[in-house]
């Protein structure tokens, strides 16, 4: 039964990859705005949407370190797995301004959180208020500065406004709930065979959450719609750290735990560097990529839990 649920898991990733896809790039269309842009702004908070139900759980149960340890976690998955992955299949070519200013945003906001950090800076309404509104004016201003790329013009993808709105808020849930049909059947199946609980955190907790991200980016690269899996992967990160962070400090008053600033956030400052000098003077990540962020992934994960 629990391999039946696995499966139907996955279909339901796969599904609800295909109907956001379709979703989007109709939308695009009719509001005159690249995928990239729907890829930050509207797909990246539906996918952030697991990260933000935990975090705001764990802060009110009084366990504040699990959310923002998934919230750096999910990032370095959406950095190094997710756009790996992706990159794997089809490489990001054409590199913009607008996509490097996003990676310079993402590590404009892990020094935030790093600095929060080292000075041990708590997270409260305060933060909050300045989280969302800083949120709120990024997502206004990617809106009304996007233009279509020429590659997004697909005559055969074309809804109305309202049909393209739902098929994107029902490829979001079909995201979410695949994702945990999907885990939550692995980890019995892996409990069944006698597996040990640290496998299984490594190989399937682990990268739990990042599901939703990391099927959309597989999708959007077999459909060629390179641009919206990096907006997806970008754009998450933004709505980790400002939404996810910034609702949760609504909830209660936590600070940044020195050991994840060392370990942690100094690895995603680190690759995120990475990315965006390969972007600046490269203006394209190729499969080269792919295979070193997989295995760096890889390893990252051996090294965290051992």
């Amino acid at each position: 039964m629990n391999l039946l649920f696995l499966l139907i898991g996955l279909v339901l990733l796969i599904f609800g990859a295909e109907v956001v896809i379709r979703g989007s790039v109709s939308v695009g269309k009719k509001l005159n705005v690249s995928l990239f842009v729907i890829g930050i702004v509207f797909v990246a908070g539906g996918t952030s949407l697991p990260e933000l139900a935990s975090s705001i759980s764990a802060v009110i149960s009084g366990h504040a370190n699990l959310a923002l340890g998934a919230v750096v976690g999910s990032n370095i998955a959406n950095l190094i797995l997710i756009m790996a992955s992706t990159t794997l299949l089809v490489p990001i070519s054409k590199i913009n301004q607008n996509q490097i200013n996003q990676a310079s945003l993402n590590i404009f906001l892990a020094f935030v959180l790093i600095l929060m950090g080292v000075l041990s800076i708590s997270f409260n309404y305060l933060f909050g208020l300045v989280a969302v509104l800083s949120l709120s004016i990024i997502m206004f201003f990617q809106f009304k500065k996007s233009q279509p790329n020429i590659d997004d013009v697909d005559e055969k993808t074309s809804y109305s406004l309202f049909v393209s709105t739902f098929f994107i808020i029902l490829g979001i849930i079909l995201l979410i709930y695949g994702s945990r049909l999907f885990v939550s059947s692995a980890i019995n199946i892996a409990t069944y065979l006698n597996i040990p609980e640290s496998v299984v955190g490594i190989s399937i907790v682990a990268f739990g959450t990042s599901l939703p991200e990391l099927i959309v980016g597989i999708m959007s690269a077999l459909k060629r719609r390179i641009d919206f899996a990096l907006g997806n992967i970008l754009g998450s990160n933004i709505y980790n750290v400002l939404g996810v962070l910034g609702v949760s400090s609504f909830f209660g008053d936590f600070k940044m735990p020195i050991d994840l600033v060392t370990q942690d956030l100094t690895f995603m400052l680190l690759v995120t560097i990475i990315i965006l000098i390969v972007m600046l003077f490269m203006r394209r990540i190729g499969r080269s990529y792919g295979i070193i962020g997989i295995l760096l992934y890889i390893s990252y994960i051996f090294y965290i839990y051992n």
